[in-house]
């Protein structure tokens, strides 16, 4: 009982570093998009092009990824997706200097592809080391850290390229400012592969038999799908908000980042209440740990805004009133999922057509009702699948995170045309296909 338990501590604690770091340089990747835009004078279509370059490696390497876990293990793959992370971090110096935003795109792909090789080796890890019936909540907690890492992206682009800048008059000095975060980030990610070589992880067990195409299970396929929305819309929403913030209210770039910040911000606090309210442990010990994820709420929200206690408190205010809506899930993945989408959807349209403070929190709020939809989709389509055909499904799972790929573009094309509030009607009619993932699309099996 002691060995299992130390495996698991040193495989969650490995993996929960993995997710940190493909966190970070996802959403840094995100944000980017608004220094980018201003950098190379584009539109709003031609910015979420960088977000499609990132997204793209997803269908095209996820599969491909699964297999390779089949063939090395876990722990090379993680190995071979952080030196992958290295060389795109290092593509990015040179795409800054030139400046060229081709080679922002190639970069960026290279990178993605390091993402991949994370994503898909993590997920499943996490999912099999221990019981399935905490599965999510072990995920959650993994997705919290990862959440941490989004929180502290837009915040440091907001530090390390935009402050003090005014566009279009200091677009070369932002592209000046952009390559010492991914130095940082290169360095990083190659120390932590030498880290990893290091150690011995946990080895998941399976028997290497005979498999059926996961696309013969319909609860994978519908969730894959639950998962091209669910991206699209949280990178959809993300990608548009600060632009969105500068164009409507009058925000200068560095403040709207700080509010992007935010939004990630609350899917790592929902993540936190996700990570404990769907374990087995007491309702009395899941309520005792809701002060100090209220605390850190109060304690991030301000930090980023460069201690605005006003905002933090608003920000913990709706922290609160996520958890409390939490509770109609009564700790079902399903049913807490369905609700979730239910109010993601609903706060989308009111952006749509609302302005104003209203506006300003309703899309920042979205980010405490996207926390659980990651991790409870993945339990909920890799449920009753055996360990073997684990990297078979999250390869599927992650290659329709092209969702990240297609969403924003269109939303950009559409914010363009017709103006940023009418773009947020498309990541509204996403959350209604994962509503109904989550109430019956995760419940149709195969009957042979």
């Amino acid at each position: 009982m002691k060995k299992e338990s130390n495996n698991l501590a040193i495989g969650m604690t490995t993996f929960g570093s993995i997710f940190f770091i493909f966190g970070f340089a996802t959403t840094f990747i995100i944000t980017l998009t608004a220094p980018v835009k201003e950098i190379f004078n584009l539109s709003e279509f031609g910015a979420q092009l960088l977000a499609s370059a990132f997204f793209m490696a997803y269908p095209v390497m996820a599969i491909p990824t699964g297999r390779l876990i089949d063939k090395i293990g876990y722990k090379l793959t993680v190995i071979a997706g952080l030196v992958l992370m290295a060389l795109g971090s290092f593509i990015y110096i040179a795409a800054a200097k030139i400046p060229s935003f081709e080679v922002f795109l190639f970069g960026t792909f290279v990178l993605a592809t390091g993402v991949v090789f994370l994503q898909v080796a993590a997920n499943p890890y996490v999912s099999a080391i221990g019981p399935s019936e905490s599965a999510s909540s072990r995920l959650n907690l993994t997705q919290a850290l990862n959440s941490i890492a989004t929180m502290i992206a837009p915040w440091l682009i907001s530090i390390a390229i935009f402050k003090g800048l005014s566009f279009p008059t200091d677009s070369l000095i932002a592209a000046e400012r952009v390559p010492l975060p991914f130095i940082i980030m290169g360095i990083s990610v190659l120390l932590i592969a030498g880290i990893v070589a290091m150690i011995k992880l946990p080895v998941i067990q399976y028997e290497n038999k005979e498999r059926k195409s996961i696309l013969n299970y319909p609860h994978v396929v519908l969730g894959a799908i639950a998962i091209f929305a669910y991206v699209g819309a949280e990178v959809g929403n993300a990608g548009l908000i600060v632009n969105y913030l500068k164009s409507t209210l009058g925000f200068s770039a560095e403040q709207a980042s700080t509010y992007a910040a935010i939004y990630w911000g609350g899917a790592m606090v929902g993540r936190f209440f996700g990570s404990f309210m769907f374990s087995s442990i007491k309702l009395s010990k899941k309520l005792s740990l809701v002060i100090p994820v209220l605390i850190l709420a109060l304690f991030s929200g301000s930090f980023v805004t460069s201690w605005n206690w006003n905002i933090g408190l608003i920000f913990t205010a709706v922290a609160a009133g996520n958890f409390i809506i939490m509770q109609f899930g009564r700790g079902k993945a399903a049913r807490t999922l369905a609700i979730f989408a239910l109010v993601a959807a609903l706060l989308d349209l009111i952006t749509s057509f609302t302005t104003g403070s209203v506006a300003l929190w309703t899309i920042i709020s979205i980010g405490l009702f996207n926390s659980i939809m990651f991790p409870n989709i993945f339990d909920l389509a890799t449920k009753d699948l055996d360990n073997s055909r684990l990297s078979s499904a999250s390869g599927l799972i992650n290659a329709l995170i092209i969702g990240g790929a297609i969403i924003p573009p269109l939303m950009g094309f559409i914010a363009d045309e017709f103006g940023y509030s009418q773009a947020f009607v498309i990541p509204a009619i996403c959350y209604a296909y994962i509503f109904f993932y989550a109430v019956k699309g995760y419940s149709i099996r195969k009957n042979n």
